[in-house]
């Protein structure tokens, strides 16, 4: 493993190929794929950046609303749980459990607070404008 260039320093590096010396060259389909392609990198990008914190704190909402379970050591093993965790609370949703509160429906408040902070987190990689918009 290089320490440099780190995966970030290349993706910038090709997103600003494509943003100050690709983009303003085109025009039409062309010009309209790179701007696209240069919009996939960004996003990667800031996958990349926060993915870590992303997951972990997804599955502490987890935690909340299935119970503990041990965190996985790796970054693959934890995608694969957490994939199988999610599959669980859509089970318990379907089944009605977010529907009938439990006494004062704390957990039903619980699951719309996880997903609610779930998407947020997504939308954050995905389009951070999009957040800006409900300001």
């Amino acid at each position: 493993m290089h320490d440099r260039p780190t995966v970030d320093e290349l993706l910038r590096a090709v997103e600003v190929l494509f943003d100050e010396q690709l983009v303003p060259g085109l025009t039409g389909s062309r010009q309209y794929n790179a701007r696209v392609a240069a919009n996939v990198i960004r996003t990667v990008r800031r996958e990349l950046q926060h993915e870590e914190p992303r997951l972990a704190q997804e599955w502490a909402g987890l935690d909340m609303l299935l119970g503990p379970a041990e965190l996985p050591g790796s970054l693959a093993a934890l995608k694969v749980a957490l994939a199988d965790r999610n599959a669980e609370l859509s089970e318990r949703i379907r089944n009605g459990d977010a529907d009938a509160p439990d006494g004062d429906g704390e957990w039903r408040k619980l699951v719309f607070a996880h997903v609610r902070n779930t998407v947020h987190a997504k939308l954050e990689a995905a389009n951070p404008k999009w957040l800006d918009a409900d300001a």
